[in-house]
């Protein structure tokens, strides 16, 4: 996720340079071939290209629409991870207690239980997280070797590249015990697995008398919770915006782009002089405008894709961390995850 107010001339630069250089080609072409050719050049209204231009916009809007939309569901499915996962810890901290037991536990055992849960759940944030950026078919890292390389470059600069994933990669060790561990991460979906083993574990609790029926329907609806959170999530990542949406906008842009200065240079003829040429920075101007629509939508449809739209998942899961730690009264807090270049991830 951005957190700089404002971007840069080389941030806005980086992301649509390559189409900045195609696009002042043509438009150049077009006014040069245009002057050495003017009393063979046909004369085109600039009507028919402002229609075009207009129904472009109106695509383009749409699909930045549902690209926003996708984005913000993510966030908002997040937050209510955020949110439960809270009600969880708490949950769990006062409803594992002696108050049903025959037998008394000592509290030392009772908080290695509580620990045990907890700690189980950080490791299923982490998971989750994990699963959710792994690459699809669609994402811009999936493509031709050309946008492969500069994808991986973009998300070394403003991506998950900007962190060091190391201690995340290693979460499961350190929140589940080895043999879980060992059993949970060969299952195709562990983040669910995590849950269910959740689920079990509250079932021996009942069995011992830990928890009573009520507190245990109560911890057994907030498992039911995590998964419609993971269920959300997951379906961002694995249904695409649909692509005749997705690649026809991109078809629409280039077609307006590439007819674009045919127009221009004819209005700008009439201004005589070096009208023609004149024409050039603005056809440049409006096509840049129109392409940087189209990438801005293309980059914000994947919202766990590990680029600096992302949303910030590491941060999230971290603060989750923090607070569910911070319930069990640990000493060796992690500390929140700060924004690199502008990044908060």
């Amino acid at each position: 996720m951005w957190v700089r107010k404002h971007f840069s001339l080389r941030n806005i630069l980086s992301f649509s340079g390559i189409h900045i250089l195609w696009i002042t080609g043509w438009c150049t072409l077009v006014t040069c071939l245009h002057v050495i050719f003017h009393d063979f050049w046909p004369e085109i209204p600039w009507l028919p290209i402002s229609i075009i231009g207009t129904a472009v916009a109106f695509y383009v809007g749409f699909k930045n629409n549902q690209s926003y939309d996708r984005m913000w569901e993510a966030r908002k499915i997040w937050g209510a991870i955020v949110n439960s996962s809270r009600a969880w810890g708490s949950a769990v901290d006062t409803f594992i207690s002696n108050q049903f037991t025959d037998t008394h536990i000592a509290e030392n055992d009772l908080h290695q239980i509580k620990r045990k849960i907890i700690y189980r759940h950080i490791g299923w944030l982490y998971s989750l997280r994990s699963q959710l950026l792994i690459p699809t078919p669609w994402e811009h890292i999936r493509q031709g070797s050309k946008m492969k390389k500069s994808t991986e470059a973009r998300m070394k600069r403003f991506g998950i590249g900007l962190f060091d994933d190391k201690d995340t990669r290693d979460n499961l060790k350190c929140y589940l015990p080895p043999e879980e561990r060992d059993r949970l991460i060969n299952y195709s979906n562990t983040a669910t697995q995590i849950i269910n083993q959740q689920a079990r574990d509250l079932k021996d609790l009942r069995k011992k008398d830990i928890i009573d029926d009520f507190r245990h329907m109560e911890l057994q609806n907030l498992l039911k919770e995590f998964y419609v959170h993971q269920g959300k999530a997951e379906r961002i990542k694995k249904f695409p915006l649909p692509r005749q949406y997705a690649n026809s906008s991109l078809i629409f842009v280039v077609i307006f782009i590439l007819l674009l200065p045919l127009g221009m240079v004819t209005e700008f003829h009439k201004m005589g002089g070096i009208g023609p040429w004149v024409s050039i920075p603005f056809s440049i101007i409006v096509s840049w405008v129109f392409i940087m629509m189209e990438l801005i939508g293309d980059y914000s449809e994947n919202p766990f894709e590990g680029l600096g739209n992302d949303i910030p998942m590491l941060s999230l899961c971290r603060v989750i961390e923090i607070d569910l730690m911070e319930i069990l009264e640990e000493e060796n807090i992690p500390k929140p995850i700060e924004a690199v270049n502008g990044v908060l991830m």
